[in-house]
């Protein structure tokens, strides 16, 4: 008794999605995850390369049995079977890739929300607050210097976020962020440091203040899974918090000129006393400290 071909096409179905699955979920592409933010997009990429796994697999063994099966015999020379139509075929094929695309699409603005992308957009009322872009950097400026004179501000301006915000979060590290062709530069208000290298405590959160004196950059550390646009007159955000130690490269991922491919940094993640043995060795503050008068240690 020949078996029904609606069964074999749910039994090879099942096994396309399960095998689809395993895949997605045993196979690992990506480098080191270092980052609080690594396993959220993790689990996002897992999905991704399940289902791309599965269309892969299905479509080229859909063609690769079609070109077997419907092959021409051997002596054959007749026409094909002249086949119109077959609506319930074509329901299926507009519905399933249509389901697919509207769950990846409401998954994917899960991820991106619960990474902390869409805090800065969801804030209505400081977009129409927010002031033009040449008097933005200029306010910024005037804002820190209040802040360090301990003055404070009535208000502040508005800095565009990307991936993660560090609002609520506690022992925040500064970072100022400046991006040209072709490096970029760090500056670390606390301490008064200016670094070719980016470095950071393991295990705190860190608030990159980015901007761009050129063209458009982008930072990225793919072991934080991470990337952000650098644009010029339009300060954004990155917060992120590393969770392994160990140095990671900073890639500019925005065609931004003919050395564009040279763009590179480091992130160095150090133990939090790793750290501040590197931070009380470059503050100039520190030295000059130090090297008072009338200190004993001078």
């Amino acid at each position: 008794m020949p078996i029904p071909s609606s069964l074999v096409t749910l039994l090879v179905g099942m096994a396309l999605v399960l095998s689809g699955l395993w895949v997605g979920y045993n196979v690992n592409l990506l480098p080191l995850d270092a980052s609080a933010n690594a396993p959220v997009y993790d689990s996002l990429f897992r999905v991704l390369f399940s289902i791309g796994t599965i269309l892969f697999v299905g479509i080229v063994g859909l063609v690769l049995f079609s070109l077997w099966r419907f092959r021409r015999r051997a002596g054959d020379h007749t026409d094909g079977l002249a086949i119109e139509g077959n609506l319930l075929l074509e329901i299926v094929w507009t519905a399933i890739p249509a389901i697919v695309v509207l769950f990846v699409g409401i998954y994917s603005y899960d991820i991106y929300e619960r990474m902390g992308g869409m805090s800065s957009l969801n804030d209505h009322a400081a977009m129409h607050r927010m002031p033009p872009p040449e008097t933005i950097e200029a306010s910024v400026m005037v804002a820190d210097a209040s802040t360090v004179s301990g003055g404070g501000t009535e208000s502040s301006p508005r800095v565009w976020g990307g991936i993660g915000t560090a609002a609520g979060e506690a022992n925040v590290l500064p970072v100022e962020v400046t991006a040209m062709q072709f490096a970029f530069i760090f500056h670390y208000p606390e301490g008064d440091i200016t670094s070719g290298e980016l470095h950071v405590p393991n295990g705190r959160p860190v608030e990159l203040r980015m901007k761009a004196n050129d063209v458009i950059h982008a930072f990225w550390v793919p072991q934080f899974r991470l990337k952000q646009d650098v644009i010029p007159g339009q300060p954004t955000v990155l917060t992120f918090t590393p969770t392994k130690a160990g140095s990671y490269p900073i890639i500019c991922a925005e065609l931004c000129g003919p050395y564009h491919g040279g763009m590179r940094s480091t992130v160095v993640v150090h133990e939090p006393d790793a750290y501040e043995a590197w931070f009380q060795k470059n503050s100039p503050l520190t030295a000059t400290v130090a090297s008072a008068p009338g200190n004993p240690t001078a």
